[in-house]
Protein backbone atom coordinates (compact mmCIF):
# COMPACT_ATOMS: atom_id res chain seq x y z
CA UNK A 1 0.00 0.00 0.00
CA UNK A 2 1.14 3.39 -0.71
CA UNK A 3 1.59 6.07 1.63
CA UNK A 4 -0.44 8.87 1.50
CA UNK A 5 0.41 11.73 0.00
CA UNK A 6 1.60 14.26 2.18
CA UNK A 7 -0.95 17.03 3.25
CA UNK A 8 -0.35 20.69 2.37
CA UNK A 9 -0.66 22.62 6.20
CA UNK A 10 -3.20 25.02 4.43
CA UNK A 11 -5.34 22.38 2.34
CA UNK A 12 -8.29 21.52 5.35
CA UNK A 13 -11.38 23.07 2.89
CA UNK A 14 -10.25 22.24 -0.65
CA UNK A 15 -11.25 18.99 -2.66
CA UNK A 16 -10.05 19.97 -5.90
CA UNK A 17 -6.39 19.05 -6.87
CA UNK A 18 -4.05 22.21 -7.28
CA UNK A 19 -2.40 23.31 -11.17
CA UNK A 20 1.10 21.63 -11.04
CA UNK A 21 2.29 24.85 -12.30
CA UNK A 22 0.43 26.85 -9.54
CA UNK A 23 1.96 24.28 -7.24
CA UNK A 24 5.68 24.99 -8.49
CA UNK A 25 4.42 28.61 -8.94
CA UNK A 26 3.58 29.26 -4.98
CA UNK A 27 6.57 27.04 -3.68
CA UNK A 28 9.55 28.87 -2.03
CA UNK A 29 11.38 25.50 -0.12
CA UNK A 30 14.29 26.14 -3.19
CA UNK A 31 15.12 29.10 -1.45
CA UNK A 32 13.32 29.46 2.37
CA UNK A 33 15.38 25.95 2.63
CA UNK A 34 18.44 28.02 3.25
CA UNK A 35 16.60 28.93 6.67
CA UNK A 36 15.73 25.76 7.82
CA UNK A 37 17.97 25.93 11.13
CA UNK A 38 15.72 29.40 12.43
CA UNK A 39 12.49 27.25 11.78
CA UNK A 40 14.09 24.15 14.05
CA UNK A 41 15.36 26.73 16.56
CA UNK A 42 12.06 28.39 16.37
CA UNK A 43 10.16 25.77 16.57
CA UNK A 44 12.40 23.90 19.59
CA UNK A 45 11.48 27.03 21.38
CA UNK A 46 7.88 26.84 20.47
CA UNK A 47 7.75 23.18 21.59
CA UNK A 48 9.14 24.30 25.42
CA UNK A 49 6.16 27.46 25.57
CA UNK A 50 3.67 25.31 24.83
CA UNK A 51 5.22 22.43 27.63
CA UNK A 52 5.43 25.78 29.54
CA UNK A 53 1.65 26.59 29.58
CA UNK A 54 0.59 22.83 29.85
CA UNK A 55 -0.37 22.46 26.12
CA UNK A 56 1.18 19.18 25.61
CA UNK A 57 2.75 17.60 28.45
CA UNK A 58 6.77 17.45 29.51
CA UNK A 59 7.04 14.10 27.89
CA UNK A 60 5.24 15.21 24.03
CA UNK A 61 7.72 18.42 24.35
CA UNK A 62 10.83 16.04 24.87
CA UNK A 63 9.44 13.87 22.00
CA UNK A 64 9.39 16.96 20.07
CA UNK A 65 12.49 18.29 20.96
CA UNK A 66 14.26 14.77 20.07
CA UNK A 67 13.16 14.96 16.85
CA UNK A 68 13.14 17.98 16.03
CA UNK A 69 17.20 17.84 16.63
CA UNK A 70 16.96 14.78 14.54
CA UNK A 71 15.93 16.62 11.59
CA UNK A 72 18.38 19.52 12.41
CA UNK A 73 21.10 16.83 12.37
CA UNK A 74 19.89 15.28 8.62
CA UNK A 75 19.78 18.95 7.22
CA UNK A 76 23.66 19.30 8.61
CA UNK A 77 24.97 16.56 7.37
CA UNK A 78 23.06 17.11 4.16
CA UNK A 79 20.65 14.06 3.95
CA UNK A 80 17.68 15.37 4.56
CA UNK A 81 15.47 14.49 1.70
CA UNK A 82 12.71 17.06 0.44
CA UNK A 83 9.66 15.92 -1.20
CA UNK A 84 6.68 16.43 -3.40
CA UNK A 85 4.41 18.43 -1.56
CA UNK A 86 7.54 20.20 0.50
CA UNK A 87 6.08 23.70 -0.51
CA UNK A 88 8.27 25.84 2.27
CA UNK A 89 10.44 25.25 4.52
CA UNK A 90 7.68 24.54 7.78
CA UNK A 91 6.38 22.31 5.80
CA UNK A 92 9.22 19.93 4.80
CA UNK A 93 10.47 20.46 8.59
CA UNK A 94 6.95 19.35 9.79
CA UNK A 95 6.52 16.72 7.64
CA UNK A 96 10.01 15.01 8.37
CA UNK A 97 9.31 15.84 12.05
CA UNK A 98 5.93 13.69 11.65
CA UNK A 99 7.86 10.90 9.66
CA UNK A 100 10.49 10.52 12.71
CA UNK A 101 7.86 11.04 15.81
CA UNK A 102 4.27 10.50 14.28
CA UNK A 103 1.55 11.99 15.43
CA UNK A 104 2.69 14.13 18.20
CA UNK A 105 4.55 16.01 15.35
CA UNK A 106 0.59 17.61 15.05
CA UNK A 107 0.57 19.20 17.97
CA UNK A 108 3.74 21.76 17.48
CA UNK A 109 1.59 23.85 15.22
CA UNK A 110 -1.19 24.70 18.24
CA UNK A 111 -2.14 28.52 18.01
CA UNK A 112 0.66 29.24 15.52
CA UNK A 113 0.98 30.33 11.55
CA UNK A 114 3.15 30.47 9.37
CA UNK A 115 2.44 33.66 8.87
CA UNK A 116 4.32 34.52 12.22
CA UNK A 117 6.40 31.49 11.89
CA UNK A 118 8.15 32.69 8.47
CA UNK A 119 8.53 36.29 10.32
CA UNK A 120 10.22 34.68 13.32
CA UNK A 121 12.36 32.58 11.11
CA UNK A 122 13.67 35.51 8.64
CA UNK A 123 14.63 37.54 11.92
CA UNK A 124 16.81 34.46 13.31
CA UNK A 125 18.01 34.36 9.62
CA UNK A 126 19.07 37.84 9.21
CA UNK A 127 20.13 38.41 12.55
CA UNK A 128 22.87 35.53 12.47
CA UNK A 129 23.66 36.90 8.65
CA UNK A 130 23.97 40.31 9.76
CA UNK A 131 26.33 39.57 12.45
CA UNK A 132 28.81 37.85 10.55
CA UNK A 133 28.88 40.46 7.71
CA UNK A 134 29.64 43.15 10.82
CA UNK A 135 32.32 40.85 11.51
CA UNK A 136 33.18 41.16 7.49
CA UNK A 137 33.03 44.97 7.62
CA UNK A 138 35.01 44.99 10.99
CA UNK A 139 38.22 42.81 9.60
CA UNK A 140 37.98 45.14 6.20
CA UNK A 141 38.77 48.70 8.39
CA UNK A 142 41.35 46.76 10.57
CA UNK A 143 42.73 46.01 7.46
CA UNK A 144 42.73 49.59 6.40
CA UNK A 145 43.63 51.00 9.45
CA UNK A 146 46.60 49.12 9.58
CA UNK A 147 47.59 50.02 6.26
CA UNK A 148 47.41 53.51 6.57
CA UNK A 149 49.40 53.09 10.05
CA UNK A 150 52.59 51.75 7.90
CA UNK A 151 52.17 54.10 4.89
CA UNK A 152 51.31 57.30 6.84
CA UNK A 153 54.92 59.30 5.12
CA UNK A 154 53.30 58.59 1.59
CA UNK A 155 51.90 61.82 -0.50
CA UNK A 156 49.57 61.80 -3.70
CA UNK A 157 47.92 64.31 -5.21
CA UNK A 158 43.95 64.91 -3.44
CA UNK A 159 41.24 65.11 -6.05
CA UNK A 160 37.93 66.83 -6.61
CA UNK A 161 35.95 66.61 -10.26
CA UNK A 162 39.04 64.16 -10.71
CA UNK A 163 41.35 67.26 -11.24
CA UNK A 164 44.78 67.73 -8.73
CA UNK A 165 44.00 70.11 -6.22
CA UNK A 166 45.66 69.30 -3.34
CA UNK A 167 48.50 67.46 -1.69
CA UNK A 168 47.60 64.68 0.97
CA UNK A 169 48.48 61.89 2.31
CA UNK A 170 47.78 58.18 1.42
CA UNK A 171 47.04 56.69 4.27
CA UNK A 172 44.08 60.29 4.42
CA UNK A 173 42.51 58.81 1.34
CA UNK A 174 42.57 55.02 2.72
CA UNK A 175 40.78 56.58 6.05
CA UNK A 176 38.48 58.54 3.96
CA UNK A 177 36.90 55.29 2.99
CA UNK A 178 37.42 53.56 6.53
CA UNK A 179 34.96 56.28 7.87
CA UNK A 180 32.25 55.67 5.62
CA UNK A 181 32.75 51.72 6.14
CA UNK A 182 32.11 52.60 10.47
CA UNK A 183 29.46 54.40 9.98
CA UNK A 184 27.91 51.31 7.80
CA UNK A 185 28.81 48.77 11.12
CA UNK A 186 27.55 51.42 13.11
CA UNK A 187 24.10 51.14 11.27
CA UNK A 188 24.05 47.61 10.74
CA UNK A 189 24.14 47.05 14.55
CA UNK A 190 21.49 49.44 15.15
CA UNK A 191 19.34 48.17 12.63
CA UNK A 192 19.99 44.49 14.56
CA UNK A 193 19.19 45.40 17.46
CA UNK A 194 16.28 47.40 15.63
CA UNK A 195 14.56 44.49 14.15
CA UNK A 196 15.89 41.97 16.72
CA UNK A 197 12.22 42.19 17.99
CA UNK A 198 9.83 38.76 18.60
CA UNK A 199 6.82 38.18 15.67
CA UNK A 200 5.97 34.43 17.08
CA UNK A 201 2.87 34.13 19.39
CA UNK A 202 0.66 36.33 17.34
CA UNK A 203 -1.15 34.03 15.10
CA UNK A 204 -1.93 34.57 11.40
CA UNK A 205 -3.07 38.11 12.58
CA UNK A 206 -5.33 38.09 15.55
CA UNK A 207 -2.67 36.73 18.61
CA UNK A 208 -2.51 33.30 20.01
CA UNK A 209 -5.89 31.78 21.79
CA UNK A 210 -3.99 29.41 24.67
CA UNK A 211 -1.93 32.20 26.39
CA UNK A 212 1.08 31.54 25.13
CA UNK A 213 4.38 32.53 27.01
CA UNK A 214 5.85 35.22 24.70
CA UNK A 215 8.10 36.64 27.09
CA UNK A 216 9.42 33.02 27.83
CA UNK A 217 9.68 32.79 23.51
CA UNK A 218 11.68 36.17 22.82
CA UNK A 219 14.01 35.05 25.87
CA UNK A 220 14.46 31.62 24.81
CA UNK A 221 15.33 33.21 21.05
CA UNK A 222 17.80 35.83 22.18
CA UNK A 223 15.23 38.32 21.10
CA UNK A 224 15.18 41.86 22.80
CA UNK A 225 11.51 42.28 22.93
CA UNK A 226 8.13 41.18 21.74
CA UNK A 227 6.34 42.89 18.35
CA UNK A 228 3.10 44.45 20.71
CA UNK A 229 0.91 44.30 17.59
CA UNK A 230 0.05 41.04 16.16
CA UNK A 231 -1.30 42.78 12.89
CA UNK A 232 2.10 44.04 12.64
CA UNK A 233 4.00 41.24 13.80
CA UNK A 234 3.42 39.32 10.60
CA UNK A 235 3.04 41.65 8.10
CA UNK A 236 5.78 44.13 8.60
CA UNK A 237 8.57 43.81 6.08
CA UNK A 238 10.40 47.21 7.09
CA UNK A 239 13.50 45.51 8.49
CA UNK A 240 14.61 43.92 5.00
CA UNK A 241 13.57 46.90 3.27
CA UNK A 242 16.17 48.38 5.94
CA UNK A 243 18.48 45.31 5.29
CA UNK A 244 18.12 45.97 2.03
CA UNK A 245 18.74 49.82 1.88
CA UNK A 246 21.92 49.30 4.10
CA UNK A 247 23.15 47.01 2.11
CA UNK A 248 22.70 49.36 -1.27
CA UNK A 249 24.78 51.95 0.41
CA UNK A 250 27.20 49.71 1.71
CA UNK A 251 27.81 48.59 -1.75
CA UNK A 252 27.81 52.16 -2.84
CA UNK A 253 30.48 52.93 -0.51
CA UNK A 254 32.76 49.62 -1.69
CA UNK A 255 31.99 50.94 -5.51
CA UNK A 256 33.26 54.07 -4.48
CA UNK A 257 36.83 52.86 -3.20
CA UNK A 258 36.56 50.62 -6.57
CA UNK A 259 36.29 53.26 -8.78
CA UNK A 260 39.39 55.09 -7.50
CA UNK A 261 41.60 52.45 -7.05
CA UNK A 262 40.63 51.23 -10.81
CA UNK A 263 41.64 54.65 -11.97
CA UNK A 264 45.00 54.97 -9.75
CA UNK A 265 45.58 51.35 -11.18
CA UNK A 266 45.65 52.83 -15.07
CA UNK A 267 48.62 53.52 -17.10
CA UNK A 268 47.93 56.68 -16.98
CA UNK A 269 47.96 57.23 -12.73
CA UNK A 270 50.20 53.85 -12.17
CA UNK A 271 50.24 54.41 -8.42
CA UNK A 272 48.32 51.44 -7.84
CA UNK A 273 48.90 47.99 -8.80
CA UNK A 274 46.21 45.02 -7.45
CA UNK A 275 47.97 41.27 -6.76
CA UNK A 276 47.31 39.02 -9.62
CA UNK A 277 44.87 36.86 -7.14
CA UNK A 278 42.16 39.74 -7.70
CA UNK A 279 42.96 40.66 -11.19
CA UNK A 280 42.46 38.47 -14.87
CA UNK A 281 43.99 39.05 -18.56
CA UNK A 282 42.81 39.21 -21.47
CA UNK A 283 41.93 36.74 -23.88
CA UNK A 284 43.23 38.56 -27.15
CA UNK A 285 46.11 41.14 -25.87
CA UNK A 286 48.76 39.43 -23.31
CA UNK A 287 50.26 42.88 -21.60
CA UNK A 288 46.78 43.80 -20.02
CA UNK A 289 46.39 43.27 -16.09
CA UNK A 290 42.43 43.63 -15.49
CA UNK A 291 41.37 44.90 -12.17
CA UNK A 292 37.94 42.39 -12.58
CA UNK A 293 37.73 42.06 -8.63
CA UNK A 294 37.15 46.10 -8.72
CA UNK A 295 34.69 46.14 -11.58
CA UNK A 296 32.92 43.34 -10.20
CA UNK A 297 32.22 45.07 -6.85
CA UNK A 298 31.16 48.29 -8.82
CA UNK A 299 29.10 45.75 -10.91
CA UNK A 300 27.36 44.06 -7.81
CA UNK A 301 26.42 47.59 -6.10
CA UNK A 302 23.62 47.61 -9.25
CA UNK A 303 22.70 44.33 -8.26
CA UNK A 304 21.97 44.91 -4.71
CA UNK A 305 20.02 48.20 -5.39
CA UNK A 306 17.94 46.61 -7.73
CA UNK A 307 17.33 44.02 -4.81
CA UNK A 308 15.43 46.79 -3.21
CA UNK A 309 13.96 48.85 -5.66
CA UNK A 310 12.18 45.31 -6.67
CA UNK A 311 11.05 44.79 -3.08
CA UNK A 312 10.28 47.79 -2.53
CA UNK A 313 7.66 47.60 -5.05
CA UNK A 314 6.34 44.46 -4.21
CA UNK A 315 6.11 46.00 -0.63
CA UNK A 316 4.35 49.26 -1.15
CA UNK A 317 0.77 48.32 -2.38
CA UNK A 318 0.14 45.22 0.24
CA UNK A 319 -3.02 45.57 2.43
CA UNK A 320 -3.10 44.14 5.88
CA UNK A 321 -1.94 41.76 6.90
CA UNK A 322 -0.18 39.08 5.61
CA UNK A 323 -0.32 38.58 1.62
CA UNK A 324 1.26 35.98 -0.45
CA UNK A 325 3.29 39.45 -1.81
CA UNK A 326 5.43 39.24 0.92
CA UNK A 327 6.91 35.58 -0.54
CA UNK A 328 9.38 37.90 -2.71
CA UNK A 329 11.06 39.26 0.42
CA UNK A 330 13.34 36.67 0.85
CA UNK A 331 15.34 36.11 -2.34
CA UNK A 332 16.61 39.65 -2.38
CA UNK A 333 17.35 39.58 1.31
CA UNK A 334 19.26 36.27 0.84
CA UNK A 335 21.09 37.76 -2.10
CA UNK A 336 21.99 41.06 -0.79
CA UNK A 337 23.39 38.94 2.45
CA UNK A 338 25.30 36.99 0.00
CA UNK A 339 26.50 39.82 -2.08
CA UNK A 340 27.74 41.62 0.91
CA UNK A 341 29.30 38.60 2.90
CA UNK A 342 31.43 38.11 -0.16
CA UNK A 343 31.97 41.51 -1.44
CA UNK A 344 33.40 42.98 1.58
CA UNK A 345 36.02 39.73 1.81
CA UNK A 346 36.71 40.16 -1.66
CA UNK A 347 37.60 44.45 -0.84
CA UNK A 348 39.76 43.02 2.09
CA UNK A 349 41.65 40.72 0.03
CA UNK A 350 42.08 43.80 -2.49
CA UNK A 351 43.67 46.14 -0.06
CA UNK A 352 45.63 43.88 2.44
CA UNK A 353 47.66 43.01 -1.11
CA UNK A 354 47.25 46.23 -2.90
CA UNK A 355 50.94 47.10 -4.37
CA UNK A 356 51.69 51.44 -4.04
CA UNK A 357 54.41 53.32 -5.84
CA UNK A 358 54.78 56.11 -3.10
CA UNK A 359 57.55 57.89 -5.83
CA UNK A 360 54.76 57.69 -9.25
CA UNK A 361 52.11 59.76 -6.58
CA UNK A 362 54.96 62.08 -5.73
CA UNK A 363 55.97 62.58 -9.06
CA UNK A 364 52.25 63.67 -10.11
CA UNK A 365 52.33 66.55 -7.50
CA UNK A 366 52.56 69.68 -9.35
CA UNK A 367 53.20 73.12 -8.07
CA UNK A 368 49.92 74.77 -9.43
CA UNK A 369 48.66 72.39 -6.27
CA UNK A 370 49.97 74.54 -3.43
CA UNK A 371 48.15 77.45 -4.97
CA UNK A 372 46.05 77.65 -2.16
CA UNK A 373 49.09 77.74 0.37
CA UNK A 374 50.31 80.83 -1.70
CA UNK A 375 47.37 82.64 -0.81
CA UNK A 376 47.56 81.33 2.53
CA UNK A 377 50.97 82.65 2.91
CA UNK A 378 49.36 86.39 2.31
CA UNK A 379 46.95 85.79 4.94
CA UNK A 380 49.48 85.08 7.60
CA UNK A 381 50.49 88.43 6.10
CA UNK A 382 47.19 90.23 7.22
CA UNK A 383 45.65 90.03 3.58
CA UNK A 384 41.91 89.77 3.36
CA UNK A 385 41.58 85.86 2.07
CA UNK A 386 39.18 86.93 -0.44
CA UNK A 387 42.05 89.07 -1.54
CA UNK A 388 44.69 86.38 -1.31
CA UNK A 389 42.46 84.16 -3.49
CA UNK A 390 42.58 86.57 -6.65
CA UNK A 391 46.35 87.33 -6.20
CA UNK A 392 47.20 83.76 -5.82
CA UNK A 393 44.67 83.00 -8.79
CA UNK A 394 46.70 86.16 -11.10
CA UNK A 395 49.96 84.32 -10.35
CA UNK A 396 48.73 80.87 -11.82
CA UNK A 397 48.24 82.94 -14.86
CA UNK A 398 51.34 84.59 -15.04
CA UNK A 399 52.78 81.15 -14.56
CA UNK A 400 50.73 79.79 -17.48
CA UNK A 401 51.47 82.28 -19.98
CA UNK A 402 55.13 82.22 -19.43
CA UNK A 403 54.21 78.00 -19.87
CA UNK A 404 56.19 77.60 -16.07
CA UNK A 405 55.31 76.37 -12.90
CA UNK A 406 54.10 78.29 -10.14
CA UNK A 407 57.19 77.52 -7.97
CA UNK A 408 59.42 79.56 -10.94
CA UNK A 409 58.23 82.20 -10.38
CA UNK A 410 60.62 84.89 -8.83
CA UNK A 411 60.06 87.06 -5.47
CA UNK A 412 60.62 89.66 -7.79
CA UNK A 413 57.77 88.36 -9.90
CA UNK A 414 55.10 88.08 -6.97
CA UNK A 415 55.64 91.25 -5.36
CA UNK A 416 54.51 92.98 -8.80
CA UNK A 417 51.09 91.30 -7.43
CA UNK A 418 51.24 92.33 -4.35
CA UNK A 419 54.09 93.96 -2.01
CA UNK A 420 53.47 91.81 1.03
CA UNK A 421 55.60 88.65 -0.79
CA UNK A 422 58.90 88.76 0.53
CA UNK A 423 61.92 86.17 0.45
CA UNK A 424 60.11 83.67 2.79
CA UNK A 425 57.47 83.09 0.63
CA UNK A 426 59.87 80.07 -0.95
CA UNK A 427 58.78 77.90 1.93
CA UNK A 428 55.55 77.53 0.31
CA UNK A 429 56.66 75.67 -2.32
CA UNK A 430 56.75 71.92 0.07
CA UNK A 431 54.31 69.18 -0.55
CA UNK A 432 55.20 68.22 2.95
CA UNK A 433 54.91 72.15 4.32
CA UNK A 434 51.39 72.12 2.80
CA UNK A 435 50.25 68.76 3.95
CA UNK A 436 51.65 69.34 7.94
CA UNK A 437 49.44 73.11 7.48
CA UNK A 438 46.59 70.51 7.46
CA UNK A 439 46.58 69.66 11.44
CA UNK A 440 43.59 69.97 12.38
CA UNK A 441 41.54 67.12 13.42
CA UNK A 442 40.22 65.77 10.16
CA UNK A 443 43.02 67.27 8.23
CA UNK A 444 46.15 65.40 6.77
CA UNK A 445 48.91 66.33 8.58
CA UNK A 446 50.68 63.27 10.14
CA UNK A 447 49.56 64.08 13.70
CA UNK A 448 45.73 64.40 12.15
CA UNK A 449 46.00 61.54 10.67
CA UNK A 450 47.91 59.37 13.70
CA UNK A 451 44.73 60.91 15.54
CA UNK A 452 42.14 59.30 13.24
CA UNK A 453 43.98 55.57 13.36
CA UNK A 454 43.96 55.75 16.80
CA UNK A 455 40.26 56.84 16.81
CA UNK A 456 39.29 53.96 15.02
CA UNK A 457 41.35 51.61 16.93
CA UNK A 458 39.58 52.53 19.81
CA UNK A 459 36.11 51.99 18.03
CA UNK A 460 37.67 48.84 17.02
CA UNK A 461 38.53 47.39 19.87
CA UNK A 462 35.52 48.50 21.72
CA UNK A 463 33.51 46.41 19.21
CA UNK A 464 35.96 43.13 19.43
CA UNK A 465 33.19 41.15 22.20
CA UNK A 466 30.21 42.44 20.62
Amino acid sequence: MSAPAPKKLWGGRFTGAVDPLMDAFNASIHFDRRMYAADLVGSMAYSKALAKNKIITEEERDLLLSGLEKVMGEWESGVFALKEGDEDIHTANERRLGEIIGGVAGKLHTGRSRNDQVATDMRIWLRDEASKILAHLKELISITVSRAEKEIDVIMPGYTHLQRAQPIRWSHFLLSHAWLWQADADRLEQLIDRFNVLPLGSGALAGHAFNIDREFLAKELGFRDVIHNSLYAVSDRDFVAEFLFWSSLTMTHISRIAEDLIIYSTGEFGFVKLADAYSTGSSLMPQKKNPDSLELLRGKCGRVFGSMSGFMMSYKGIPSTYNKDLQEDKEPMFDAADTLSGSLQITAGVLSTLDIFPAKMKASLSADMLATDLAEYLVRKGVPFRETHHISGAAVKMAEDRKGSLDQLTVADLKTLHPSFEDDVTSVWSFETSIENRNTPGGTSRSSVQGQISKLKTWLSSKRNL
